[in-house]
C-alpha cells in the first residue's frame, strides 16, 4: 500500500528535493528513523534533570546532576558539526536546547555550592 503526501516547502528546498525525487521515500524513512532514534535519550536526560530541579532537591542532589554519556556524545557531535557549519535548522535548535539546559544546570550548581558554603 502507498499513500500520496502533498507538502508545501520553500523554493530552495523544493529545488534540492527535485534532484532526489526518485529517492524521497527512502530519504523520508531515513530522516524519521534518525529523529526517532535520538529523541528518546535526549528527552530522557532532559526530563530527569527537569524533574530533579523542580522537586526542591538538596544541594548535594543538584551537584550530582550529570548528562548521560550518550547525550554528551551527541552534544560533542553537534558542536563539532556546528563549527564546520554543517547543522540544519532542527539540529541547531537541538544544540541550542542542550546548551540552554547545560547553562541552567551550571547556574543551579553554582547556587548549590553557595548553599553548602553557607552551612559551614
Amino acid at each position: 500500500m502507498t499513500v500520496e503526501i502533498t507538502i508545501e516547502v520553500p523554493n530552495e528546498l523544493a529545488r534540492q528535493v527535485q534532484r532526489f525525487r526518485e529517492r524521497l521515500p527512502e530519504i523520508l524513512d531515513r530522516g524519521l528513523r534518525e529523529i526517532l532514534a535520538e529523541r528518546p535519550s535526549d528527552s530522557q536526560d532532559e526530563n530527569a534533570i527537569m524533574e530533579l530541579l523542580t522537586s526542591q532537591p538538596t544541594p548535594e542532589q543538584v551537584l550530582s546532576i550529570h548528562p548521560s554519556s550518550e547525550l554528551r556524545a551527541r552534544i560533542s557531535e553537534l558542536l563539532y558539526r556546528s563549527k564546520k557549519g554543517e547543522l540544519g535548522q532542527q539540529e541547531e535548535a537541538e544544540l541550542e536546547r542542550h546548551l540552554t539546559l547545560e547553562h541552567l544546570a551550571r547556574l543551579t550548581k553554582a547556587h548549590a555550592h553557595e548553599q553548602l558554603a553557607a552551612r559551614q
